[in-house]
């Protein structure tokens, strides 16, 4: 504004904005790391250059269920379309070959001497209505075939034989993908965040994991994989090394009950890929870790698979998870709006072997966790006190002002009178 007006030049104005600019430190963010396994649980994988094309028409009926709606229900509609149009070419020849299509053998056709393949069949588009009503069995009545040519039967035998297997693989390929089994997976839900914290004296890795349907998902399993890149001693680079870490599960069948919002925690221990990693370190890890829960739909027996990731930033060190599950009235009722919220609690910043070297840095961490919350609790109820008196002393004040001073009036003789108003 000022250059604008010419107080200032502006050679100066942006010979000063240069100068900041220099002396302000340049940050640069650490560049994001490509997830492996999206939130929604989708592979972010590109699979580019494949040649051999053609193995992919050999399981064609997997093919058609994995396409886009959009192109199953092109093919879907070509299929018929191309049926109905083909086996009316053949009806067009049968009765041109019969010599049905001749004028001259419309007036023979009145006098039953003379009988057609196909009655009413008189251009492309007859043949083509009869070819819709033999294959979806329709009958109007007005078309039929007649036992005069053998051909005919035999394209009608053909043709009912095409029919039913088109039916039934356009319609088993429909009815697959409305049951796919990533479908039901849509209301497995997952915590937007996981964290760490100490459990039982151990530190933990904890997420969230839930079912909207009342419908239970039988012999439900959970699964954590961490995928990193790693290099061999020999120098190999695996872009995307896989390693199982095992589930906190005191149930030996290694299922859980998921009727309602689950806790799904992970011990850090010396078997545990995140043993050696403390607060610290956990930001500039370049790990994800993958949460795969499988089980079987109760209602249609599929089997069905949902899935997640959390990264290094999405991995709260120190929080533990709100309790959700509340009993009212007799019944346990599930608070989704908080199936996310954590809170912070008091967790060593060291990573799992420094605690185990050092059991001391636990209590220790406790104790100042214990005196935090005192003094938490000294302040608080000073403040309180603080309060209360302030409130006291402004409703003194206020009490004060409202009572009504003496006034003395003095009359011409001297005597005094003392009203109170």
């Amino acid at each position: 504004m000022l250059a604008r007006k010419s107080i200032i030049p502006e050679e100066y104005v942006l010979a000063r904005i240069a100068a900041e600019n220099l002396r302000k430190p340049r940050i640069r963010d650490r560049p994001r790391k490509a997830r492996f396994i999206a939130k929604n649980g989708a592979c972010n994988l590109a699979h580019k250059n494949i040649r051999e094309q053609g193995r992919f028409l050999q399981d064609i009926f997997t093919t058609l269920v994995d396409l886009k709606w959009r192109h199953t229900l092109v093919i879907f509609t070509m299929s018929f379309l191309c049926s109905w149009l083909l086996f009316a070419m053949m009806w067009w020849l049968v009765a041109f070959a019969h010599g049905d299509m001749d004028p001259s053998t419309e007036n023979a056709a009145n006098s039953t001497k003379w009988t057609p393949c196909v009655t009413c069949v008189r251009s492309f588009t007859s043949a083509f209505l009869f070819s819709i009503e033999v294959q979806v069995t329709i009958g109007f009545g007005g078309r039929m075939m007649t036992e005069e040519c053998p051909l005919a039967i035999t394209v009608l035998i053909l043709q009912n034989i095409v029919g039913l297997i088109i039916n039934a693989v356009m319609l088993g390929c429909i009815f697959m993908k409305t049951a796919q089994a990533h479908r039901r997976a849509e209301t497995l839900i997952f915590s937007r965040q996981a964290v760490i914290a100490v459990r039982n004296g151990k530190l933990c890795f904890m997420f969230r994991v839930g079912d909207l349907r009342k419908s239970m998902i039988i012999s439900a399993s959970v699964r954590i994989q961490v995928v990193r890149k790693t290099t061999t001693p020999e120098g190999e680079v695996i872009p995307i090394h896989q390693v199982d870490i095992p589930v906190d599960n005191p149930i030996e069948s290694n299922n859980i009950f998921l009727v309602a919002p689950l806790i799904i925690c992970h011990v850090i221990d010396k078997r545990s890929p995140l043993y050696d990693i403390s607060a610290a370190d956990l930001a500039l890890q370049d790990l994800e870790l993958i949460v795969i829960l499988e089980g079987v739909v109760e209602t249609t027996g599929i089997t069905t698979q949902a899935r997640t990731s959390y990264v290094a930033e999405e991995i709260l060190w120190g929080h533990r998870f709100v309790p959700i599950v509340t009993e009212e009235e007799g019944v346990y009722a599930v608070d989704y709006s908080k199936f996310g919220n954590t809170v912070k609690v008091a967790a060593p910043r060291c990573s799992a072997r420094e605690l185990d070297e050092k059991p001391s840095i636990l209590i220790q961490t406790l104790q100042k966790s214990e005196l935090s919350h005192q003094n938490s609790l000294r302040k608080r109820n000073s403040m309180r006190r603080n309060n209360s008196i302030r409130r006291s002393n402004s409703m003194r004040r206020t009490n004060s002002s409202l009572i009504v001073p003496k006034v003395q009036f003095i009359t011409p003789e001297g005597s005094q009178s003392a009203s109170e108003t």
